[in-house]
């Protein structure tokens, strides 16, 4: 290790250095240390409730900076990067120092043997060495902040490199330094453009070539302020980033290539962190594809594959998943710039009536509202456009008022309507002069306005005057190349705008202290083993969630004497700590009526358990629970993000449609809200073909005190689920029928 003093390198870093030359690359950790506020701050499981966020001033703004393995020999790899760093420390104002064991110079920089041998203490570490953990002691020991490892085969290589940068995880958190990478490059150190006005773009990247496509959009004038390329992210994380992102002033939106989330938490943390400022965080996460296999015991085990998961937590938390590079950097560009929208209307004004037709097809169909405007404001548009044509919206202007004076006085009259928050024109191809016309008249009123105007320039071409001076040329405009495109993007930045507006953190309100419930369900739990049925009701019960009247019994007698009890007709049902799916058993008997039906049920369903050589702890005789809408609410553990609540149509239809909507807690009312309405099969919950509406009120009180005992059990708590659960006529509630759960 490098020692503390002025001495020398030991042997084996000196022959790292020395065969080196080249930067090799490996990595995974957690943030710094919570802060004194954010060590108390925890919710009832001992999970944070506040995102760290790390001071990454010094990082990208350092004053000085140690290039440890630094080379001006011709060939090597190290000298092209320690040329870029030197460059890059000249831009930004910093002492650049390059530390060699065996070089007095680097392209005329006096050269120390080690950071300890430095005339000053640096802010930032760049290791160009093969293997980072020798020196990560040593910048420790001289107060290094930050550092920067390249070096790879970590582990993204396997087994063997996953181990070492485990080890260079831990030495990283014991030592307090901020380490970004391994296998991260110098996206970090790239030149920013200077001259760029507007709020900026800051990207972060987990495979630096995919933050090429944003990183180019200054090249159309659109300002970029910061790139962080975590790497492996042995310590700091794209969560880490977010949060300091979310908090800098310049930055309008933060762009995100992510290729697997280190920790669930963290990553809401910081989503929520950016939701509360009103800065929009928008991702490309790749992996849509279910690739893990998850437990299936349940049904809800079955609906919540890994991506659903993540797919619904950045929803809930407002981040902005996009699928492709150039949906990312449109999408980000669109929300970093825009001001607020005044209203969510959408008008199409076009030169076609077709491509007006068409666009106003796939705007709708994507959530889009695109209003009907007022026969006054029709009248007024058709004193510039001839009577035949439709202004009702989309506006059709038939192509000749684009070319004279009428055209400003359309834009502006459409954007004076109260109901329009932003006007898209598609232009599907240059027809000079009238499109180069049109093209300044857009940007011209999105000067005088606080309304969005998005303009779609569909030549293949590019070099249009009009297109690369006028629209490019222009702050206020938004310009897309698809249609495609800009509907995301619109759609992203009304969402966006809908959702911090009423944005409240769930992280607020998350309970911090067990409830009286807690104690009664934790004395229920069986370490290892799965629930009978009747043990699973209990659980229900503890947390306040109804289940049928029923009563558990050993012999046919008993059978009857409780059928009399709970009344007529009665449901039988074969109950056991090893059974989970009883009707494929034929363990289930419904709709009996009599005593004689009774004690032949009883029967039956002992000796199918002993033929299933399945054991029971009893038969239960229940309530029979006819009319509702039956539901699956249930809880299933997230590598990720730990427990998870997921609600969807239950009975026979759970894993036929397969329709659920999944929610990582803590949330509140609107979110369980939410997630009924994202059901395709919502509907059924109003009420259809005279069927009475559900009371839905009631489901959404099951949704939420299932997230209590979701939090409150954690880990414990394997799998969860009721299926059926009977939501009952408005107003009558919901009762559980079955449950199967499942204990850690």
């Amino acid at each position: 290790m490098l020692g503390s003093t002025h001495g020398t390198l030991t042997t084996d870093f000196r022959a790292r250095v020395e065969a080196c030359g080249e930067t090799p690359r490996t990595a995974v950790h957690s943030s710094a240390a919570p802060s004194a506020d954010d060590a108390v701050a925890l919710d009832v499981s001992g999970r944070p409730l506040h995102a760290d966020v790390p001071d990454l001033d010094r990082f990208f703004r350092p004053e000085s900076v140690a290039v440890i393995g630094a080379s001006d020999a011709e060939g090597r790899p190290n000298t092209g990067i320690t040329r870029q760093l030197i460059a890059w420390a000249e831009r930004v104002g910093a002492r650049i120092h390059p530390v060699h064991p065996t070089r007095a110079s680097v392209f005329g920089l006096p050269c120390a043997p080690t950071v300890a041998a430095l005339p000053e203490q640096v802010d930032l570490a760049v290791l160009l060495v093969a293997d980072p953990l020798p020196v990560i002691e040593e910048l420790a020991e001289t107060k290094v902040k930050f550092a920067v490892a390249f070096a790879s085969g970590f582990a993204e290589t396997g087994d063997a490199g996953a181990a070492a940068q485990a080890r260079l995880s831990a030495a990283v958190e014991r030592t307090g330094l901020r380490l970004l990478g391994p296998n991260t490059n110098l996206n970090a150190f790239e030149e920013f453009r200077d001259d760029l006005d507007g709020p900026a773009i800051a990207l972060i990247t987990q495979s630096g070539h995919q933050g090429r496509p944003v990183y180019t959009l200054q090249e159309i004038g659109i300002r970029l302020s910061h790139w962080a390329p975590t790497g492996n992210e042995a310590d700091l994380e794209a969560s880490d980033f977010i949060s300091y992102f979310a908090e800098r002033p310049e930055v309008g939106a933060i762009a995100c290539y992510v290729e697997g989330l280190k920790d669930g938490r963290s990553f809401l943390l910081a989503a929520d962190r950016a939701a509360r400022n009103g800065v929009p965080v928008v991702a490309v996460k790749v992996g849509r594809t279910e690739t893990g296999a998850r437990m299936a015991a349940s049904h809800t085990g079955k609906l919540t594959g890994a991506d659903t998961v993540v797919d619904a937590a950045m929803r809930q938390f407002g981040v902005i998943r996009v699928d492709g590079l150039d949906e990312l950097q449109d999408t980000a560009a669109l929300l970093a710039r825009a001001r607020k929208p005044k209203a969510d209307g959408v008008v199409v004004y076009s030169i076609s009536g077709g491509t007006g037709a068409h666009f106003s097809d796939l705007a709708t169909e994507a959530g889009l509202r695109l209003p009907t405007l007022p026969q006054a404001k029709q009248d007024e548009l058709h004193q510039w456009i001839p009577a035949y044509l439709n202004v009702a919206n989309p506006v059709d202007n038939g192509g000749h008022p684009v070319g004279d004076w009428r055209g400003r006085k359309i834009i502006d009259a459409i954007l004076a309507d109260p109901s329009v928050g932003v006007l898209i024109c598609p232009i599907t191809g240059p027809f000079p002069p009238m499109s180069d016309k049109l093209a300044q008249d857009l940007v011209d009123a999105a000067e005088a306005s606080d309304k969005l105007i998005c303009v779609i320039w569909g030549s293949p071409v590019g070099t249009e005057d009009a297109y690369r001076r006028v629209l490019l040329g222009s702050s206020r405009v938004a310009t897309f190349r698809t249609f495609g495109n800009c509907i995301t993007a619109v759609r992203a930045y009304l969402g966006h705008h809908r959702f911090t507006a009423g944005y409240r953190s769930p992280f607020q309100d998350a309970p911090r202290t067990p409830s009286p419930s807690y104690r009664k369900a934790r004395a229920l739990m069986r370490p290892g083993q799965q629930l009978s049925e009747h043990a699973a009701k209990q659980l229900l019960r503890a947390y306040g969630i109804r289940v049928p009247r029923e009563q558990l019994v050993t012999s046919a007698a008993a059978a009857v004497r409780a059928a009399g009890l709970v009344g007529y007709p009665v449901v039988m049902k074969a109950s056991g700590p090893q059974l989970g799916h009883k009707t494929e058993l034929g363990l289930v008997k419904i709709g009996l009526t009599s005593a004689s039906q009774i004690r032949d049920a009883y029967r039956e369903l002992t000796d199918t358990a002993r033929y299933e050589n399945v054991p029971l702890d009893g038969i239960l005789v229940c309530q029979m629970v006819e009319r509702g809408v039956e539901m699956v609410v249930g809880v299933t553990q997230d590598d990720l993000f730990g427990p998870t609540v997921t609600v969807g149509l239950g009975g026979v239809l759970v894993e036929v449609l397969n329709d659920a909507a999944v929610r990582v807690p803590p949330f509140g009312e609107d979110q369980a809200r939410a997630m009924l309405g994202e059901l395709r099969g919502h509907a059924l919950l109003e009420g259809v073909r005279g069927a009475p509406p559900a009371d839905v009120d009631a489901l959404v009180e099951v949704i939420l005190r299932i997230q209590r005992m979701a939090l409150e059990l954690g880990d414990e708590l394997s799998e969860l689920d009721i299926n059926p659960l009977m939501v009952l006529p408005r107003g009558q509630g919901a009762v559980a029928l079955d449950a199967l759960a499942i204990c850690r």
